[in-house]
């Protein structure tokens, strides 16, 4: 057989072992994996050093396209993850406008996909008050899932569900075999106190994340665990951001449940100190939390609590934080991290004594496994050839370095031990540091 490109002598990544070996890649596919393959002819990268990961994947990105490509949009944002180790992204139904809550909208965002996204991608559906019509036709064009708010999403064309309306999706969802993905935060409890907040004109970041305390968190996955008992409903709940809903969720599963979760890299390398530092770009839903709590969530990635790491990268225009004319609890509230979920979870790796084998699996296996996709997220015979190639290297975020549309990020100044030396997916070099972004 002839090969395509061979990537050889690299510390290969595989799903129980790392070994020093070469791959093969043909039609996009790796074909073998060998100690030594020949290379007479054949396109070879040299990788001697360096760490081979299965491409990473961010099962939480909104790139806003269409509608809102001010805020990021499709190429740029594909191209910041391949910079990041990323293969393959799930872009959540906002906030692009028309957000993704019907097939015509799904249709629109496949056909700019199609055109300009630089890696894999697949896409979730929404689940709102009004559409639930609307969510088999959906299923039935492909959706990874579904995604809903329970407290109030910040976009007014995404409504949250009331309890029916998410008994009711649930119910529903559960008849077409999918996965609901919901944003666990109690909106009578978040809206309350943020009312008393802003009334009493206590508008700093330590208000806001008053406002949004972890028992609102953990009454939400409750409620959610509760509705999933009764209806069947399979629940992977996103970026939880406290221990305690951790082991809500863990319990869950003991019991029997199918439910997952995942957490994000800001809250395994932030918490709330850095709003001295970054102010309105550390704003987020839920918040930032206390070191102790940082600390916690650390040990749990550690100990296989958490099924895996994305980034909810969640970015906008630059007016829409601008506190010159707007409070902090009016300033949108998203994290600017696509690019530096693989290089957060290889730090706390380093920090914990994890094998790279485990940052695979949070990265790339699990979310694969969880959404059935196939033939990615492993380092195997007969998967496609996706790879993030990393150094041992320290990489300080410069602005120069965020390739996102915005440069202001939570990460700025933040030095990782390791960057991300190219990324490549289905066998086509997609970023090489050293020569910048692919334009294929």
């Amino acid at each position: 057989m002839t090969f395509d490109l061979i990537l050889k002598g690299g510390a290969v990544v595989e799903p129980h072992q790392v070994t020093l070996c070469d791959i093969a890649v043909k039609d996009g596919k790796i074909v073998q994996i060998s100690s030594e393959i020949m290379s007479d002819g054949v396109s070879t990268v040299e990788l001697e050093g360096k760490i081979v990961l299965p491409g990473a994947i961010d099962a939480h990105v909104h790139f806003n396209e269409p509608g809102n490509v001010e805020w990021e949009g499709i190429e740029t944002g594909s191209r910041m993850l391949a910079a990041g180790g990323a293969t393959l992204y799930f872009d959540m139904p906002l906030n692009s406008n028309p957000p993704t809550i019907d097939v015509p909208a799904l249709e629109l965002k496949e056909q700019l996909s199609a055109e300009k996204s630089v890696i894999d991608y697949r896409f979730w559906g929404g689940l709102v008050p009004e559409n639930i019509s609307e969510l088999e036709s959906l299923s039935e064009r492909g959706v990874i899932g579904f995604k809903a708010f329970i407290s109030n999403s910040g976009f007014e064309p995404f409504k949250c569900v009331d309890n029916l309306a998410l008994l009711n999706g649930m119910k529903e969802i559960s008849r077409l075999g999918k996965i609901l993905a919901l944003h666990a935060e109690s909106d009578e409890m978040t809206h309350h106190l943020a009312s008393q907040k802003i009334a009493g004109g206590q508008l700093e970041p330590k208000d806001y994340c008053e406002s949004r305390p972890i028992i609102a968190e953990v009454e939400a996955v409750q409620r959610a665990i509760a509705y999933a008992e009764i209806t069947g409903c399979a629940l992977h709940f996103v970026h939880i951001s406290s221990p305690d809903a951790v082991r809500v969720i863990n319990e869950a599963k003991m019991r029997g449940l199918n439910v997952t979760l995942e957490t994000c890299s800001h809250y395994l390398l932030f918490n709330d100190g850095a709003f001295k530092e970054h102010g309105v770009y550390a704003k987020c839903a839920p918040p930032l939390r206390a070191p102790s709590i940082q600390q916690e969530m650390i040990e749990l990635v550690a100990d296989g609590k958490i099924d895996f790491v994305t980034s909810d990268h969640s970015p906008c225009s630059p007016e829409l934080k601008d506190l010159s004319n707007r409070t902090f609890f009016e300033a949108w509230g998203g994290i600017n991290g696509g690019q530096f979920t693989l290089l957060a979870v290889l730090e706390v790796a380093k920090e914990k004594g994890l094998p790279l084998t485990e940052v695979a699996k949070l990265t790339a296996e699990a979310p694969a496994v969880r959404f059935g996709i196939e033939c990615k997220g492993r380092i195997e015979v007969g998967y496609d050839a996706d790879f993030a190639i990393v150094e041992e290297v320290p990489f300080l975020v410069t602005k120069d370095a965020i390739l996102a549309r915005h440069k202001d990020s939570l990460y700025e100044n933040h030095q990782f031990p390791y960057q991300i030396a190219a990324t490549y997916c289905k066998g086509q070099k997609v970023f090489a540091r050293n020569e910048g972004l692919s334009h294929i």
